[in-house]
């Protein structure tokens, strides 16, 4: 079986967010598969997908502190700066952390590891809603 479906995610604040849930409800014809994969692509430039730990949200927070130190606002070299000082940071971020994943798929459920779970990179001080293609392949 194949389908594929666009998503939308509910508008965030900068971060990282995990969204794994906000994911699964999203897709029904998940929990009818027994084996397959999920693969999850983000129609954006300034936001990204990764997995990462999914217990404790001081994760998310350092991930947000690591990468505003390693991709800073306002450096001198930028020249694309006309969409604002957050812009062009967000596509490096965007860039750099990915803009898809692939996922098993197992008895009906995403076969993360117990302490993963899916993030959206919100790389945007004022991002709105972030759009999702979900194909899922298997049986």
């Amino acid at each position: 079986m194949w389908a594929q479906t666009e998503l939308t995610l509910a508008a965030k604040k900068r971060g990282f967010h995990l969204v794994t849930d906000e994911i699964a409800q999203q897709l029904p014809k998940l929990a009818g598969m027994q084996q397959g994969i999920l693969h999850l692509f983000i129609k954006h430039s300034s936001a990204s997908l990764t997995i990462n730990e999914n217990a404790d949200p001081t994760v998310r927070t350092d991930m947000e502190a690591h990468f505003n130190q390693f991709v800073p606002e306002n450096a001198t070299y930028y020249r694309h700066t006309y969409e604002g000082s957050d812009d062009m940071p967000a596509h490096i971020k965007a860039s750099t952390l990915g803009s898809s994943l692939s996922i098993p798929i197992t008895n009906g459920r995403l076969n993360l590891g117990v302490w993963q779970g899916i993030y959206l990179g919100e790389h945007r001080n004022h991002a709105g809603q972030r759009t999702l293609v979900a194909t899922l392949h298997g049986e």
